[in-house]
């Protein structure tokens, strides 16, 4: 209500203002005192319900700083460890042939060069080289010379980040096959396509690929009809071999032995994915699983697997698990006493005359099946999975192998720890 000629002061309004504040303040006061005493009755109550729900919110709490510390553990040897052979193996003499240019998938711009063996004009077939991580183009010299020498023509290429194809800014090239690898693989695959097609040659290649290589081969000949044949040397799949490495690590750095051994197999799953994820986010990149492109490749493709007995890296019972998932034909020569990527320097002429005798059979078509097939399984695998072996078992089985391996590899470092104690 207004009265006309009636001057109320600022300052008595000022105070009335701060009086109702006052008092609105008391009663929020009083209703949170009123509510806080219903809660505290509602718990007083209901105490074993919030026991339980305080006793799971710690057992997740505690869980997910576990995974925590060895998702960053794990990421940080992902990150930082370079494999053996990191400086690229120099044990060979340079090859030079045909330069070219091309782009991988995502349009990065590659280097590779073209190889013509001794054929007089008619090649008995096209391989693709992919080489290992931390290697370029030219150590197809170490692998593929033989195979020049058999009338085969070879195209090698450095994978992005390698040699003299351009970095992608934003990605480090790592250890382990990964989409950009791929992308590689494919853009080599379309570009050599194109190369024969426009000579009137057979849109049919083999591929040969070396540790990341070959993981980028069999990723890329999944749905890939052009692909004929493949030898593989030291393949592995990041999904499986990152998992027996991270019980590996978890035994260096858990603090609780029991803890870390009876973990069951969904955890170190689990733990792979989130580790995956952190990648995927910091690393910008992904890691497809060759073991899976294996089990979905279409129709027969013949894959010659080798891997070196005493290979520190990665163990050989990776080559034996995608050996039993391959559809055939398959082969697997595990050859005594080589190491990560050594089997070719260990063992060359052996190396040579499977490989050509290889790619003669199912690239060339050329050779007694019968022949071709008794020198490759001459000391190695060969043939069709054991009857009533699918594919989750034959998994399961290479992962025991790992399991028992490193157990024992744990209770000798045990032990010796206790000898050194004493």
């Amino acid at each position: 209500m207004r009265f006309p000629g009636l001057t109320i002061p600022s300052a008595w309004w000022s105070g009335c203002r701060r009086a109702a504040k006052l008092r609105m303040g008391f009663i929020l006061l009083a209703e949170s005192g009123v509510l806080a005493g219903a809660w505290w009755d509602y718990l007083a109550r209901n105490w074993a319900l919030v026991s339980i729900l305080l006793t799971l919110a710690s057992l997740l709490l505690i869980c997910w700083l576990i995974l925590r510390k060895y998702v960053k553990i794990m990421f940080n040897i992902i990150r930082d460890t370079p494999p053996p052979l990191a400086m690229g193996p120099c044990d060979f003499e340079r090859l030079d042939g045909e330069r070219v240019v091309f782009r991988a998938f995502d349009n990065i711009h590659l280097c590779g060069m073209f190889l013509f063996g001794d054929h007089g004009g008619s090649p008995k077939g096209m391989v693709i080289f992919a080489h290992e991580f931390s290697s370029d183009m030219y150590s197809c010299a170490r692998y593929c010379r033989p195979l020049l020498e058999a009338g085969y023509n070879v195209f090698s290429f450095d994978f992005r980040g390698h040699g003299e194809s351009s970095l992608q800014p934003g990605y480090q090239p790592r250890q382990w096959p990964t989409n950009h690898e791929l992308n590689d693989m494919l853009g080599a695959l379309a570009y050599v396509e194109d190369w024969l097609e426009s000579r009137g040659l057979p849109s049919e290649v083999g591929l040969f690929g070396i540790s990341r290589g070959a993981g980028a081969a069999i990723l890329a000949a999944q749905n890939n009809q052009m692909v004929k044949a493949i030898i593989t040397d030291g393949a592995f799949s990041s999904d499986t071999t990152l998992e027996y490495l991270m019980k590996r690590w978890a035994y260096i750095f858990a603090k609780v032995r029991f803890v870390y051994e009876n973990y069951p197999p969904q955890f170190w799953r689990f733990l792979r994915w989130l580790l995956f994820c952190e990648c995927r986010k910091r690393l910008n990149c992904t890691f497809p699983s060759v073991r899976k492109a294996l089990a979905r490749m279409e129709g027969p493709r013949p894959i010659l697997f080798i891997h070196g007995e005493r290979d520190g890296y990665i163990p050989v019972e990776q080559s034996q698990m995608l050996y039993e998932m391959a559809p055939g034909p398959k082969f697997l020569w595990v050859v005594p006493g080589a190491k990560h990527n050594q089997s070719a320097v260990l063992r060359p002429e052996l190396y040579a005359a499977r490989t050509v005798a290889f790619f003669n059979h199912y690239l060339a078509g050329d050779g007694a099946e019968q022949a071709v097939e008794r020198m490759l399984a001459s000391g190695s695998h060969s043939g069709r999975r054991p009857r009533g072996l699918s594919d989750t078992d034959a998994q399961q089985n290479v992962f025991e192998r790992l399991d028992r391996r490193r157990r024992a590899s744990n209770k000798s470092n045990r032990q010796a720890s206790r000898s050194a104690d004493l």
